[in-house]
């Protein structure tokens, strides 16, 4: 409670005019995040400044604060004082959970929402896509919305021309690579065919869309030697709750081959400890997965549980380490690679924990094991995707290598130099 926090001066922040209503809750809330005490202080702090500069701004009530000005308080405190910033968004989070305030994008720009849900329902009925591919694509049109200004223009997708869609490639270009671009293009071309069925445009828009060219198999899969994959494993610190962590986690991609949504998705019901196995879920070919589990794996994981996992409902195994408390998105995966393959010093060329499931694949692929189990172990759909990693196996790349015609390229030069 607030007067927990401060026995003498609480009052100076429970009759602060404008957001003294809500700061009680706003305390109460941090805790639950898992904010320590000392954080909690400095966000009350932090609140005095917000009201000034929510008051200079002729702000008299919360349900009046516009969503955009917290946002404004946070840039303009971004570089003159971080914690504030970081105080600004915090409130802005709460108000918008307690229903206080109404989220920035829902205010600024209605309509998007509601033609990027119409358009992810016509995605899952008609298309089947799955559910990570509908947000990939929903992600993908809510920026060319933006992009149009479609929540103040509505009537914009009514006349979209081709200058509109090269504008919007050309301006994601700047910041994507090929293959992201590929992408982009694919998603805005099912976007265009939504919008012709529904009427909303002519058909035949979608077939004046460019692409970057991609020439197949012309990248070799990122792949690490397996020794500096276990340097980089035994390089982790686990004498912190995030790196016990983290140490888990790299061993369960080291282990199985597992993705990043495998790994921030495992629960405490996908692991039978008794009878030594594990339940994986989420699979591109849409097969659940019994994987044995090994005695490395059990012995990281039962580490992490007792000394590093903090207390939570949460059923999700990998855990935030810092507030706010929740589960983990995927990107905390790569952040936490990132992160201990700079401390270890190893010069690993790749920025993503994708390499080690590559290392994965090659590491068993030179163990002699089969095209067949090592896909069905990665949970690839064809062989063909598998077959991939046959271009990283060198030393019997050499064995089927045919020898060099020595004397016809002798002919050659002689003729080349008469």
């Amino acid at each position: 409670m607030l007067r927990d926090l401060y026995p003498r001066s609480h009052a100076r922040y429970a009759l602060l005019p404008l957001l003294g209503s809500v700061v009680e809750g706003f305390e109460s809330w941090l805790q639950i995040k898992g904010f320590t005490r000392a954080v909690r202080r400095q966000k009350l702090k932090d609140i005095v400044r917000i009201e000034r500069f929510l008051r200079r701004r002729a702000v008299k009530r919360v349900c009046q604060i516009p969503p955009a000005f917290l946002g404004s308080c946070r840039d303009w405190y971004r570089h003159r004082n971080p914690s504030t910033a970081g105080t600004a968004n915090s409130l802005q989070v709460f108000l918008r959970e307690a229903g206080l305030v109404v989220d920035a994008a829902a205010a600024t720009s209605a309509p998007i929402p509601a033609k990027v849900e119409a358009y992810k329902a016509y995605l899952r009925h008609v298309r089947g896509l799955s559910p990570a591919s509908q947000i990939h694509h929903a992600y993908t049109i809510s920026r060319f919305l933006r992009h149009l200004d479609f929540g103040h223009k509505p009537q914009r997708l009514a006349c979209l021309t081709q200058r509109d869609l090269e504008d919007f490639l050309r301006a994601s270009g700047r910041y994507l690579g090929r293959g992201s671009l590929q992408h982009t293009a694919a998603h805005l071309r099912s976007f265009l065919r939504f919008l012709a069925v529904t009427g909303t445009i002519r058909a035949g828009l979608e077939c004046q869309i460019d692409t970057p060219r991609l020439y197949r198999l012309e990248r070799l899969p990122r792949s690490l030697p397996w020794g500096v994959v276990q340097k980089l494993i035994q390089s982790v610190d686990r004498s912190t709750p995030q790196g016990l962590r983290d140490y888990a986690m790299f061993c369960l991609i080291a282990s199985y081959g597992l993705r990043a949504s495998q790994i921030v998705s495992l629960t405490l019901d996908d692991i039978h400890w008794r009878e030594r196995w594990m339940h994986i879920r989420e699979r591109k070919n849409g097969e659940p997965l019994q994987l044995p589990l090994t005695d490395a794996v059990a012995s990281a994981l039962v580490r992490y549980l007792r000394q590093g996992r903090p207390p939570s409902p949460h059923r999700e195994v990998f855990l935030r380490v810092r507030a706010p408390a929740g589960i983990l998105k995927p990107t905390a995966v790569t952040e936490a690679f990132q992160c201990w393959s700079r401390r270890s010093g190893l010069g690993i060329p790749y920025h993503g924990p994708h390499c080690i499931r590559h290392s994965y694949a090659v590491h068993l692929l030179r163990q002699g094991m089969s095209l067949k189990t090592i896909g069905d172990l990665l949970g690839h759909r064809t062989t063909e995707s598998t077959c991939v990693y046959l271009r990283l196996d060198i030393e019997d790349l050499r064995c089927v290598a045919l020898c060099i015609p020595h004397g016809q390229s002798r002919r050659r030069q002689k003729g080349g130099r008469a």
